[in-house]
């Protein structure tokens, strides 16, 4: 039957942004325009000389790789939680209401909340399994430095908008952000072009950072609407525009629609961090619209938005 067809590219398509200078400070103002166009442009990019340790990506991506090979009922003891923590099964995501379910599995986890604000959507404590033994440390501190990577590239979208660095991170202290460990296993071409590992999809908050293996499968929507491969570069993240950074943007950044198609026969494996500020931060375009000019979405509070997308998209959140 086949896999979904898609156009071949040059892997140099999707720009590739050094992002040392904006990182020590010795050069920001270039490194953000980079950032900003292909932002616009895009909505996809490569970023190196990120700071992430490569022998902490190994350990992160090793233990999830143990963690996947599990049995499912060891998996399912730490089964996703109504505060988006834990371990969501295979077909437990779709993302859209005329596709099939996908085949990716994924352990998630995010800042940890502690006993503050249960009363809250989405803010709530880790899940950590039992085994693999130090999953917990590697995933926390990948955590931590994949957040930085963010920080960095909302501080670059920032400038390019001509605002002060900090106007996306004003209350970011207590994110939203989750990550995850995305595991595709190999997609059978019996399947047929209707089968995804992940369906057609935009990200539904703010930034992606993801941190590809070298099997590839993720697959890029341009403009004129085929489907291009993001290849694998070593040494580099994948970072890209979420729907809520465009609608904070007043459509200015993009976020793109994108895929995965696991046609490798191999096993796949992602690190994901898609941040996102505080629960009450107000998500107003505003922020970036010229004197006079119409917004595009009212305001609204991030918490908000996520739980309305959350509640589309996985099956758990139907449940009592």
């Amino acid at each position: 039957m086949g896999y979904a067809a898609h156009k071949e590219i040059d892997a140099s398509v999707i720009p590739v942004i050094d992002i040392g200078a904006l990182r020590d400070g010795s050069a920001p103002a270039d490194v953000a325009h980079a950032i900003y166009r292909a932002s616009r442009d895009a909505g996809f990019l490569y970023v190196s000389n990120h700071g992430i340790p490569e022998d902490l990506i190994i350990q992160a991506r090793q233990i999830g790789l143990d963690f996947f090979h599990q049995p499912q009922e060891e998996k399912l003891t730490v089964a996703v939680n109504s505060d988006h923590r834990g371990f969501l099964r295979p077909g437990g995501a779709k993302m859209s209401d005329d596709a099939r379910v996908d085949l990716k599995e994924s352990f998630i986890w995010g800042h940890d909340f502690g006993n503050e604000d249960r009363d809250r959507p989405l803010q709530g404590s880790n899940q950590w399994p039992e085994a693999p033994t130090g999953m917990q440390s590697a995933l926390e501190q990948y955590f931590e430095a994949a957040h930085g990577v963010a920080h960095h590239i909302m501080r670059a979208c920032a400038l390019g908008l001509d605002l002060t660095p900090d106007a996306f991170l004003k209350t970011a202290s207590r994110p939203l952000s989750r990550a995850s460990l995305t595991y595709y296993p190999p997609q059978p071409e019996s399947l047929g072009p209707d089968q995804f590992g992940v369906a057609r999809h935009t990200d539904f908050g703010v930034l992606t950072v993801l941190c590809q293996d070298d099997v590839g499968g993720l697959q890029v929507q341009d403009y004129e609407g085929d489907w291009v491969p993001a290849h694998p570069i070593p040494g580099t993240l994948v970072v890209n525009v979420g729907d809520l950074l465009a609608r904070w943007t007043n459509g200015r950044l993009r976020s793109t629609p994108h895929r995965v198609i696991n046609a490798s026969q191999r096993e796949r494996l992602s690190l994901v961090l898609a941040f996102d500020p505080d629960f009450d931060t107000v998500i107003d375009p505003a922020i970036a619209c010229k004197s006079g000019e119409a917004l595009r979405d009212e305001p609204i509070s991030c918490g908000d938005y996520l739980v309305w997308r959350f509640g589309k998209a996985f099956d758990y959140r139907e449940k009592p």
